[in-house]
């Protein structure tokens, strides 16, 4: 993956969310590295069809535990478009919806708190129906410390299934959820989000079901708009309270996000593929203490 320097201040702030103490995030940006990720759309691609060797020819190379990301990190803006057109497994196609977001990550933390700043070009509209009339654009981002199974080979996707919510034929009741996922097991994926048109950030989990509250480790998020390109970023802190992942310098977290873009809600959203998160450790994308 490329890594690349980008420009840190961004001009127009739109949104901005709620503070705790902390030391702040990095004074210039610029000269913290970026990794670029491509958010795919990934249609109707729940984990059941990913691990039906039928239909998804990566079902064997999955058991043979190698990641989607080893198999289509080059291919994301291809197969987000071939998806999103409706030629494949996308059975309610979006006039006009971008195929793929490429977004740049980067990453730092002060000893005790992590900063993650997410920053892409605004795709033009497709002019659909208003999803989520409160906001124009929302971005979430999850992490797993090594409990949830398949979340090291796939990312967030090992929440994604055939009955969840907003799927063809699924109840609007329904929630993504983890398999065995439970708070008490520690079996979840920490969840932090940020609503541009509710200016917040929210701190939940997904284990049996999917909970945007109740964490204890968001400190801030904040968006900015400067003309066509967004930016975010999040103060998280390394240790929080239920359903927050405790982090640690020298380790690494299964980490994956994504961007519903254009009023979008459910599953019409864009994702990443699986990627590492580390604290002062080789990664994907690497915090260095600044």
């Amino acid at each position: 993956m490329k890594r690349t320097m980008i420009a840190g201040a961004l001009g127009v702030v739109c949104a901005v969310g709620f503070n705790a103490a902390h030391a702040g995030p990095p004074a210039d940006w610029s000269k913290v590295a970026a990794t670029d990720i491509t958010l795919l759309y990934p249609g109707v691609s729940p984990m059941e069809w990913i691990t039906k060797g039928i239909e998804h020819g990566g079902a064997r190379a999955l058991r043979k535990g190698e990641t989607c990301a080893d198999c289509h990190s080059e291919e994301a803006n291809k197969m987000g478009q071939l998806i999103a057109s409706g030629q494949k497994i996308e059975p309610t196609p979006i006039a006009g919806k971008a195929g793929f977001i490429p977004v740049k990550v980067q990453a730092a933390h002060d000893g005790g708190t992590l900063y993650l700043r997410f920053s892409w070009k605004q795709p033009k509209a497709a002019g659909g129906a208003k999803m989520d009339d409160k906001n124009p654009v929302k971005i979430a981002f999850m992490l797993d410390d090594g409990k949830v199974a398949m979340a090291d080979l796939g990312g967030c996707w090992a929440s994604c299934h055939a009955d969840s919510r907003t799927m063809p034929g699924a109840a609007e009741t329904k929630k993504k959820y983890v398999k065995d996922g439970a708070l008490a097991t520690g079996v979840f994926y920490d969840l932090v989000q940020w609503r541009s048109g509710e200016k917040k950030g929210f701190d939940g989990h997904v284990a049996d079901t999917r909970v945007m509250e109740g964490g204890k480790a968001l400190a801030s998020a904040e968006g900015k708009l400067d003309g066509d390109t967004w930016s975010v970023v999040f103060a998280r802190k390394f240790a929080g309270g239920e359903g927050d992942v405790t982090l640690a310098a020298g380790k690494t977290y299964n980490f994956g996000f994504a961007i519903h873009d254009d009023h979008a809600a459910g599953r019409f959203h864009h994702v990443s593929l699986g990627y590492k998160l580390g604290i002062d450790a080789k990664a994907h994308i690497t915090a260095a203490k600044q």
